[in-house]
């Protein structure tokens, strides 16, 4: 069984195990534990759950920052162990539902012009290449794909 809900303190230790499993260049615990505190952060973990062992488990997350009526995403993640399932897909269309029932009308994103599995997952539900910003990535100078959608 799968349910998304918004993070909360308890799940830092969950998410960050993601966010180290996931990325060259993670984002500190402390970091996550900032989000949780800015006003303008929204971060949702997907729980996997096994009702008949009473046991659930975090296996990805996602995150945004809301500016005024836009949505910036800073996070998507899945555990590697879980990818191929979908989870993605379920992590984006609850960031895109939330954007709608709260009034957003745009999203935008930066993601490594390398990563192409990410970006296949933001096309898929509608973001569009608007342009680059060199060097973005500063642990490798990767250029980052910036991408809108609008809502």
């Amino acid at each position: 069984m799968l349910e998304i809900r918004r993070m909360c303190e308890s799940d830092i230790d969950a998410v960050y195990a993601i966010e180290t499993a996931c990325f060259h260049s993670p984002w500190s615990k402390a970091s996550f534990e900032g989000e949780l505190k800015n006003t303008l952060a929204v971060y949702f973990v997907l729980v996997e759950s096994e009702p008949e062992f009473e046991s659930e488990q975090i296996v990805g997350y996602g995150g945004m920052w809301t500016i005024i009526d836009e949505l910036h995403i800073t996070n998507v993640a899945v555990l590697p162990s879980h990818r191929g399932k979908g989870y993605s897909n379920r992590l984006m269309e609850a960031m895109i539902q939330y954007g709608k029932d709260n009034g957003y009308v745009q999203m935008t994103l930066e993601v490594r012009v390398g990563n192409q599995p990410a970006i296949a997952l933001y096309e898929k539900f509608g973001f569009v290449s608007v342009g680059t910003r060199p060097g973005y990535y500063v642990d490798t100078g990767e250029d980052a794909c910036i991408m809108w959608k609008e809502l």
